[in-house]
C-alpha cells in the first residue's frame, strides 16, 4: 500500500517533493498522522531551502525497528536499535536525481522505537515523528552533533523549526 503524500505539480504551493514508504503494518490512523507530521516537518525545513533553482526531494521511509537495528550496524558499526538514521547522497550539497530535482538523500525512521520514545514522553507520536524527521533532515542539510557546539546549534533549529508547526520544544 503507498502512503506517500498525495503528489502536486503546483511548485509554489508544495515546494518540496517527499515519498514516504510505509513498511511496518500500522493502522490507517497511525500512518495518516506519521505522514502529515513527516510532511509538515519537510515542509518546514524544505521550504527554505529552495537552492539549485530546482525542487528539493528526500526520500523518508518508515521502517521496522529490526530493519533499523540492521542499517545502524551495516553502515555505522553500530549493532543497537536507534530511532532515525539519515543517509545524504555522496555530495554532501546534494546532487541532482534523473528528474532534475535536487535530491538530499533518505531518512529512515524506526516506527516501534519511536512509538515507544513518544509513549514513554508523553509526547504526541505525530509530534515525535516530526521532530525526528526534521532531525534526519538536518543532517542532510550537512548538520550534525558530534560536539557539543554542534548539538546546540542543530538543537537551535529544531527547536526553532518544530515551534513554526506548534510543536513544544522536544528536549524539554
Amino acid at each position: 500500500m503507498d502512503h506517500s503524500l498525495p503528489s502536486d505539480n503546483n511548485t509554489e504551493q508544495r515546494p518540496f517533493a517527499l515519498w514516504v514508504d510505509v513498511v511496518e503494518p500500522l493502522t490507517d490512523v497511525a500512518v495518516e498522522y506519521m505522514v502529515d507530521a513527516v510532511g509538515a516537518a519537510v515542509f518546514s525545513v524544505l521550504s527554505p531551502a529552495r537552492s539549485h533553482g530546482t525542487l528539493p526531494t528526500a526520500g523518508i521511509k518508515i521502517a521496522s525497528d529490526a530493519d533499523v537495528q540492521a542499517l545502524n550496524r551495516d553502515f555505522r558499526d553500530m549493532d543497537k536499535p536507534t530511532n532515525v538514521l539519515s543517509f545524504p547522497t555522496d555530495d554532501e550539497d546534494g546532487t541532482l536525481d534523473e528528474d532534475g530535482q535536487f535530491y538530499l538523500g533518505d531518512i529512515i525512521l524506526a516506527v516501534g522505537t519511536l512509538i515507544k520514545e513518544a509513549e514513554n514522553e508523553d509526547k504526541p507520536i505525530a509530534h515525535h515523528f516530526a521532530h525526528l524527521a526534521v532531525h534526519g533532515l538536518l543532517h542532510l542539510m550537512g548538520f550534525d552533533h558530534e560536539t557539543e557546539a554542534e548539538a546546540e546549534v542543530m538543537e537551535a533549529l529544531e527547536i526553532k523549526i518544530l515551534a513554526h508547526l506548534n510543536i513544544n520544544n522536544p528536549y524539554q
